[in-house]
C-alpha cells in the first residue's frame, strides 16, 4: 500500500481521503506551530473550531488556547472561515 502526505485538507477533499475531526486537528496544529508552512493562528483557530465541532475536545482546549494570543477581529474572521467552509463542507 502507498503512503502520502496529504499537504492540506482542500487536497484531502479531492483525493478521496477519509477527512474527520482527527485531519482537522492536525491542520489546526501545523498552522498554529507553523509547520509545513506559515504561522497563521486564523487559520488554526478555524481548523480547531472545525475538529471542535466535530467532536474533537483536544481541538476545543487548543482553540481556546491560541485564542488567547488572537485580537477579537482575528477570531471573527476565524469564525467566518469556519462558517464558510462548514457551509460548502
Amino acid at each position: 500500500m502507498a503512503r502520502f502526505e496529504i499537504p492540506s485538507i482542500e487536497t484531502a477533499q479531492f483525493a478521496g481521503a477519509g477527512v474527520n475531526a482527527e485531519l482537522y486537528l492536525e491542520m489546526g496544529i501545523q498552522y498554529s506551530s507553523g509547520r509545513g508552512g506559515l504561522l497563521d493562528l486564523v487559520a488554526a483557530h478555524k481548523w480547531f473550531n472545525i475538529a471542535a465541532l466535530r467532536g474533537n475536545r483536544d481541538a476545543a482546549r487548543m482553540r481556546g488556547e491560541i485564542a488567547a494570543e488572537m485580537s477579537t477581529a482575528q477570531i471573527a474572521e476565524a469564525q467566518r472561515a469556519a462558517r464558510a467552509f462548514l457551509a460548502v463542507h
